[in-house]
């Protein structure tokens, strides 16, 4: 009898909004493993909203076209090696897809030696964590005492960011679009403020929650949102450019950050971009050593979003973009053998 696999393929571009109906679903035989591959069962699949961007043109990695197996990092498990690099029952992270079995190439893989839930290693232990802790204290270089502003606060990396930077030290202030967020960003993880970029007070509200101006900018977010936070920007301020996820869900995406590079030259202020898997590739042991020694001793709480079953996984991604999710956004496809 034939084991089946499933697949989340790319049905249609969206023209504006990401729908379920740009997505087909669809049910073939499991794939073999060729000569130097392996074969994953995916287990886990990361939603992130990049994932939007993959469709509007190629980036760090090609842009996405109709007929394509929807692309998504994740944790799976070797059932079939025909290399020497990986063994049958190996827990592996890689970039593969939103499917039940995948063909990959050993390069593109990363054996995982768990001691605690999978889930964590695409959460805290996983790119998001290392986001976060490179994205604040390497490109934002946050010190004890300056204040440090987070957008997309209640996100998976933002979470992090946070309670990274009270670790440090700083006066943490989260940028999110609810109260509900504003208070479990303030109750649950010791933020010591919060504010909603939905209120027309926004611009008011982020002052008076800074107001000696903000030292480190951790931006998820881009759009009006970098633009009202870089008016209240310290001399010598750093911005992290690390998401633009108000502008991925659309094609007509509105004008921010204006006045720049005005803004920059008379505050001095500076503002850089990364890519954790390119920028600190070689230093991603570092960063875990350090992660993992928050998480033995309690000071980082994990919050993960969890949907259950590969169905669930277009909406799950269009969830996160409407701001569904509080934490880490993940799908649960299956448990290891």
């Amino acid at each position: 009898m034939s084991v089946l696999n499933r697949t989340w393929r790319v049905a249609g571009m969206p023209s504006e909004h990401l729908e379920t109906s740009h997505f087909s679903f669809e049910t073939a035989d499991r794939p073999e493993a060729g000569d130097g591959q392996v074969l994953c069962r995916v287990l886990w699949i990361s939603m992130d909203a990049a994932q939007r961007a993959w469709f509007q043109a190629a980036t760090y990695r090609a842009a996405i076209q109709v007929g394509d197996a929807m692309p998504g990092f994740s944790l799976a498990q070797v059932v079939e090696s025909r290399c020497d690099d990986f063994a049958v029952g190996d827990i592996v992270a890689g970039d593969l897809a939103w499917q039940d079995y995948v063909v990959a190439e050993p390069s593109g893989l990363r054996r995982i030696v768990p001691n605690r839930p999978l889930s964590n290693y695409l959460s805290v232990l996983g790119i998001t964590g290392l986001t976060a802790y490179f994205g604040l204290l390497d490109i934002g270089a946050a010190k004890p005492g300056e204040t440090v502003v987070v957008s997309g606060a209640a996100g998976a990396t933002g979470t992090l960011v946070g309670q990274i930077a009270k670790l440090q030290g700083c006066r943490v202030v989260g940028i999110c679009g609810s109260p509900e967020k504003q208070e479990w960003l303030t109750s649950e993880l010791g933020f010591d403020a919060a504010v909603s970029y939905r209120d027309e007070s926004f611009r008011k509200s982020l002052r008076e929650a800074c107001p000696d101006g903000i030292d480190v900018f951790f931006d998820n977010v881009g759009g009006t949102t970098l633009d009202t936070v870089l008016g209240s920007m310290a001399y010598r301020g750093r911005v992290v450019c690390c998401g633009v996820v108000s502008q991925y869900d659309t094609t007509t995406p509105v004008r921010g950050a204006r006045g720049v590079p005005g803004v920059l030259i008379i505050k001095s202020i500076t503002m850089r971009g990364f890519l954790v898997m390119t920028d600190f590739a070689d230093r991603w042991d570092e960063g875990l050593k350090v992660l993992e020694g928050w998480l033995d001793d309690g000071s980082l709480k994990v919050r993960e979003d969890t949907l259950e079953g590969l169905e669930k996984a277009p909406e799950g991604l269009i969830g996160l973009l409407n701001g569904n999710n509080v934490g880490k956004r993940m799908i649960h496809v299956a448990d290891p053998s």
